[in-house]
This record gives structure tokens, C-alpha cells and sequence, in this order.
């Protein structure tokens, strides 16, 4: 499944003025809930801190993947944001993280969250690509540039 079928545009925040981990997860919880309907804010941001506590998802070189699942889904959500300044994410390399993706799965999914999570991670390792997702002037131009760097893995 490609991130760029899974993300949608009015998901994405080009801006994210969030200053800490935690605002990072509200904000892009926020930026999902406005294009996915019925679901529980509170629920998600309790399912991305209890899997922050159990280790960062901040993985290095400027990029977090935070991510959890819930019980009452049944497909795949997900947000981006981009932050010029970067946010402290507790990140791997002690650096801070400036692009996020967001990954919201159903409970009983293992392959496809998994395999979704490693395409992400996957796309952000590749330098020009995060070079380009920083220079982007608008949600259009990022979703445009994930859904043109996929075509590459």
C-alpha cells in the first residue's frame, strides 16, 4: 500500500508550530481527526504516548514516526507534519526531529502496519527526498513529492 493513497492532503501540516512531543502528537492527531471522522482524540493521543514510553519513535536524521493502534478502525490513517525549527523527540541521534508521519493502524493488523511503518522509514532515509519534503511550499507540493519519491522504492 503507498503512503501517498494512505495520506491525504488536508492531513498534511506544512507548518507545524508545536515546540515539544507532546504538541507534536495533538497537532497531528488534530490534522488526522479533520479528514477522518469518528475518532476518539483522546484515544489516540493515549495510544501514541503509551507507545512513546515505551521507546522514542523519533529514528534519527530529523524524523519521527510516531504511531499506535486502535481497536475501532478499520484502515490505515495517517498525518505529516514538517517543522522548520525541529522539535526535540527524544530521537535516536539526539537531534531534532523536523518531519513527521503520524501511522494510526487497527489492532488486529501486524503485516500491513508493519510494512507501511518500514515504506515510511524507507522513503525518509533517502536524503534528496527529506531535503525536498523541507523545501516544499505547500501541502500540495509535499504530497506530490511523497507520492513522486515513492515510485523510487
Amino acid at each position: 500500500m503507498k503512503i501517498s493513497d494512505i495520506l491525504q492532503p488536508g492531513a498534511i501540516v506544512a507548518d507545524l508550530r508545536a515546540d515539544d512531543k507532546p504538541k507534536v502528537l495533538e497537532t497531528l492527531t488534530d490534522a488526522l481527526l479533520s479528514v477522518e471522522k469518528g475518532i476518539d482524540r483522546d484515544e489516540v493521543i493515549r495510544v501514541l504516548k503509551e507507545r512513546e514510553r515505551l521507546g522514542s519513535t523519533g529514528i534519527g536524521d530529523g524524523v519521527a514516526i510516531p504511531h499506535g493502534k486502535l481497536k475501532k478502525i478499520d484502515h490505515l490513517m495517517l498525518s505529516f507534519g514538517r517543522s522548520r525549527g525541529g522539535v526535540d523527540f527524544d530521537s535516536m541521534d539526539g537531534r531534532p526531529a523536523h518531519l513527521f508521519f503520524l501511522l494510526i493502524a487497527p489492532e488486529d493488523s501486524v503485516g500491513v502496519h508493519l510494512k507501511t511503518l518500514a515504506r515510511i522509514s524507507k522513503l525518509l532515509k533517502n536524503i534528496p527526498a527529506r531535503e525536498k519534503l523541507m523545501g516544499a511550499e505547500s501541502t500540495e507540493e509535499i504530497h506530490r513529492i511523497i507520492a513522486d519519491e515513492e515510485q523510487n522504492l
